[in-house]
């Protein structure tokens, strides 16, 4: 199985600093069991994996060991993957989550 994975150091513009985190994008959900099983591979403190879906993105967190219900840099890192990498969507992005909806937007210029 071939699946894009980014790593993001948030919270910086310079490599190796800031949070890392790694992003997933999936088309479709996954077997829970599978994304923690990619989030252990990875082994940084969290992996988000998100799916398109429609007028907006799925988004769950994973730790190497369980999912948590909510992740500020990861979060981030799935925003910055979207605007500046996929360059999938112009505008604010919302995320459906288990914590509830979450909104990232653009401000004066700066991107997630």
């Amino acid at each position: 199985m071939k699946l894009p994975v980014f790593h993001i150091d948030a919270f910086t513009d310079r490599p190796f600093k800031g949070n890392p985190a790694s992003v997933v994008l999936l088309d479709h959900w996954l077997p829970e069991r599978l994304m923690q099983t990619i989030a252990a591979e990875n082994n940084l403190s969290e992996t988000a994996f998100v799916v398109n879906e429609g007028k907006t993105y799925g988004l769950r967190w994973f730790t190497p060991r369980v999912e948590v219900p909510l992740c500020g840099h990861a979060t981030l890192a799935t925003a910055y993957v979207l605007k500046s990498i996929v360059k999938e969507m112009q505008g604010d992005l919302s995320f459906t989550t288990k914590s509830g909806v979450l909104t990232v937007a653009e401000r004066d210029g700066v991107r997630p």
